[in-house]
């Protein structure tokens, strides 16, 4: 029996982010040879539609949902007449919309919705609750994104290693990623030596600082066991606190890959504190994978 393709599943709301999210996806479709679904949710807390009006010379409130998956297909489809790409209007509110859809994707792709100043920086509560629930990779797309997919501008893909042992899926999602762009992974371990070690020197081979630092290299090199022989792979150790250290390797990176072990909250799922700093802060789309 042939394996059904999942495809590769794109939120979009009317807003610019969303429409450039939308033609990111159908780049990252055609690479995996991947069909591309749009999807609206018709209870979208804060609906924007005037990238949309703006294309069609109307009003942002005479823009339907219609006329808003069918300009992000319009925009994923041209200059990818490989591509097959399918819409859908949903009649739920976006978050649950994106969570059901993650069921039955390989990868789940949302843009940021910001109008200026702080918005711009920060992640929307709908992004940032997908990434809390998602069952498949997601992709938030941060910073200045466009063609980093086939065309890649910074040349790399980062995935950060944690502290655990289960970080298999991670990394290998991110040497898939690096692969089908051609382009090296640079896996990245923070490690920090205990404040009553801190003597405001580098440490040297036998300090103590040292054997931080070759825990991490052997922590980073296990995490690395999985990776395909025809990986190109830079290693990095680093020290300092890992939201700083991904947040600074995002800025010389197409996308930065990290790992999220859900956990329940009074609130409902949370996600960690370097994925959440990350996904706040990072200059580059980055896409939040599950342990096992």
């Amino acid at each position: 029996m042939r394996a059904v393709k999942l495809p590769v599943v794109v939120g979009v709301d009317g807003s610019e982010a969303s429409l450039r999210a939308a033609e990111w996806a159908a780049d990252e479709a055609v690479l995996r040879e991947l069909p591309l679904r749009i999807v609206y949710a018709s209870l979208w807390e804060r609906y924007e539609g005037s990238a949309v009006a703006e294309d069609l010379g109307e009003r942002a409130e005479d823009v339907s949902a219609r006329d808003i998956v069918d300009l992000a297909a319009r925009r994923a489809a041209h200059g990818r007449p490989q591509l097959k790409v399918t819409t859908d209007i949903l009649p739920e509110d976006a978050e649950h919309a994106l969570v059901g859809e993650g069921r039955n994707a390989s990868v789940l792709v949302v843009g940021t919705r910001g109008r200026g100043g702080l918005a711009e920086v920060l992640l929307g509560s709908v992004s940032l609750g997908v990434a809390g629930r998602a069952d498949c990779p997601l992709v938030v797309l941060r910073g200045s994104h466009d063609n980093q997919t086939v065309r890649p501008v910074r040349g790399r893909v980062v995935v950060g290693v944690g502290e655990g042992a289960d970080d298999a899926p991670v990394v290998r999602f991110a040497a898939e990623e690096a692969l089908r762009r051609g382009v090296p992974l640079h896996a990245v371990r923070a490690w920090r030596r205990p404040a009553r070690e801190i003597t405001g020197e580098a440490p040297t081979a036998g300090e103590p600082g040292g054997t931080h630092e070759r825990r991490a290299a052997e922590a980073l090199e296990a995490a690395l066991a999985g990776v395909p022989p025809e990986t190109r792979v830079h290693r990095h150790t680093v020290e300092g606190h890992a939201r700083g250290v991904l947040e600074t390797a995002s800025r010389e990176a197409d996308l930065l890959v990290v790992g999220t072990r859900r956990r329940r909250g009074q609130y409902g799922f949370q996600l960690g504190r370097v994925t959440l700093a990350v996904l706040h802060h990072s200059t580059c789309p980055v896409a939040v994978v599950r342990h096992m």
